[in-house]
């Protein structure tokens, strides 16, 4: 599977989707609070692996 920019961000909201709409289904915490600081954490949370994933794919596909 070919992970293009569309693949990518797919499957980046597809994860997100699926985190917050399970805390929010789950009694655990008030809709504000998973929507505004859970959510959000979750998003910078989720762009920092994926940077450091693609920096090391590159790191990788260099044969080092």
């Amino acid at each position: 599977m070919e992970f293009n920019l569309p693949t990518t961000a797919g499957a980046f909201l597809l994860v997100i989707a699926l985190g917050v709409g399970g805390l929010l289904a789950a009694p655990m915490m008030q809709m504000s609070t998973v929507l505004m600081m859970v959510a959000p954490s979750m998003i910078v949370f989720g762009l920092i692996m994926l940077g450091l994933g693609v920096k090391h794919g590159e790191y990788r596909a260099t044969g080092r």
